[in-house]
């Protein structure tokens, strides 16, 4: 009987393939933009509410109305912000993970496991302490789920301001961890926080992504074809009581995101292409200026850890998300026999899993939608996301930058491209053509330093021929 051919232990956070590492390098860059962006629009909300001579000036604009009455649709700007813009962001959201899982490393379902669980872990922890916390207390159960998500936005922000050179893996797992955890927020908005269903409305809806779909699969081209019908897709997904960024998530799975033959890039990259800069530059930072306006005064940051529903997010952000992204990353590498990365250390893991704890875009959406109705409650609760995700950032900077230096070494490595072909020459081992331009490429070197040498040596004997002869002259006759 022949012997088994040795496996290879899995690495947890090993080198991502080239595709996937452009990828996510592309994603990053403009995630990373965004994020700076929502933190100036989340610092703007927070100026403009507490100023007092601006106050009454925000409150007029977030409640300004407008739309078509008939149609269901007179919302107010903030309205606006909290279900049509933060559509576009589960549209590229639901892109994302389609994309993830049928063309990139997580079509691999060992590794699609790592950030499924770690996610599903990072939103049962959270809720759990939430609601031990509100137990506790004697405190209100309803916000529950606040504490739950992850922003990558803001996340990535805080990573461009702190400066740190994370290596590609554990920022495409950030990445990922971040669109799974979207996709589970969502779906508990769908079934905890819907209170009304027109079942008349939802059918349109479902038609209309029927049709959406067959328009896909015929290959049916033409923005002026498919915006029109996203947009009566998404109003009829918000008259039907389901909140209307499902319908956002709905059509964003619905792309195809494998090439063809004829095709450098799938409709799903393409599209994403053009409307993440959108939904990243300009959806979540609108969503968060209309978000983020709570009153900050002493007394209500001290009721932030004395109230059981704000302290429960609080602990649920800082601690819960930690603890349990953490722990459902070293259960699944227990479990699955891998190994971390030889680079890396558990303590990095830890490190990422505290900088998911920012929990500011959907966090705040949960928070409206969990207290409706009390408003001093739901600005409350907002207070606290913010002070959460506040905390949660400043203890993974520190984290991060504990091993910084290390973190640098190793996107150093990742980046060097020495014989300027561009792709990273640890993708390019195993290629013998490489390593014959780096064998070129160093014989030139070698040949332009031995003619350095011979000229510096003929320098150095110049001077000194030219003084022994001046000196043989002298002692000649006059």
């Amino acid at each position: 009987m022949a012997a088994p051919r040795p496996t290879t232990p899995r690495k947890v956070f090993g080198r991502l393939s080239l595709p996937e590492r452009n990828f996510v390098a592309d994603a990053l860059r403009t995630e990373t933009v965004g994020g700076v962006l929502l933190l100036i629009a989340a610092v703007t909300a927070l100026i403009w509410t507490n100023v007092p001579a601006l106050h009454d000036s925000y409150e007029s604009v977030s409640h300004f109305h407008l739309g078509p009455g008939a149609l269901g649709l007179h919302l107010s700007l903030a309205h606006w912000a909290a279900d049509g813009l933060l559509a576009v962001f589960f549209f590229v959201a639901g892109i994302e993970l389609k994309r993830e899982l049928v063309a990139g490393d997580l079509r691999d379902p060992r590794a699609a496991a790592l950030p499924v669980v770690a996610a599903l872990c990072g939103m049962a922890v959270p809720a759990l302490v939430y609601t031990l916390t509100n137990l506790t207390g004697g405190g209100s159960l309803q916000g529950w789920a606040v504490p739950t998500a992850t922003d990558i936005a803001f996340a990535l922000a805080v990573l461009a301001v702190i400066g740190t050179s994370l290596p590609s893996a554990l920022r495409a797992f950030l990445l990922t961890l971040a669109v799974v955890d979207d996709l589970f927020a969502i779906l508990i908005i769908a079934i905890f926080f819907t209170d009304r269903i027109d079942f008349a409305a939802l059918g349109g809806a479902v038609v209309g992504l029927a049709v959406f779909w067959l328009l896909l699969r015929r290959g049916v081209r033409g923005w002026y074809v498919y915006v029109p019908l996203a947009l009566v897709n998404w109003a009829l997904m918000y008259n039907s009581g389901v909140h209307a960024t499902i319908a956002g998530v709905a059509m964003g799975l619905m792309l195809r995101c494998t090439t063809r033959e004829d095709e450098d890039h799938s409709p799903g990259e393409h599209v994403e292409h053009l409307v993440r800069p959108l939904s990243a530059g300009l959806a979540v930072p609108l969503f968060a200026l209309f978000s983020a306006g709570v009153a900050i005064s002493g007394g209500a940051l001290g009721d932030v850890f004395t109230k059981p529903e704000t302290l429960g997010v609080v602990l649920g952000l800082v601690v819960g998300k930690a603890v349990g992204i953490f722990g459902g990353t070293w259960l699944t590498a227990r479990f699955t026999r891998a190994s971390l990365s030889d680079d890396l250390a558990w303590p990095d893991v830890f490190a990422v899993a505290s900088l998911a704890g920012i929990g500011f875009t959907v966090s705040l959406l949960i928070g409206e939608l969990a207290f409706d109705g009390d408003q001093v409650l739901t600005d409350e609760v907002k207070a606290a996301v913010l002070v959460g995700s506040l905390i949660a950032a400043l203890g993974a900077t520190v984290l991060l930058k504990l091993r910084n230096a290390r973190y640098r070494r190793m996107y150093e490595d990742e980046e060097r491209d020495e014989d300027l072909d561009g792709i990273p020459d640890i993708y390019e081992q195993d290629d013998p053509a490489y390593h014959l331009r780096m064998a070129e490429l160093h014989d030139r070197k070698a040949a332009e330093h031995r003619r350095l040498a011979e000229v510096k040596a003929a320098e150095r004997r110049g001077p000194a021929e030219v003084a022994g002869g001046a000196g043989e002259d002298r002692d000649g006759p006059a």
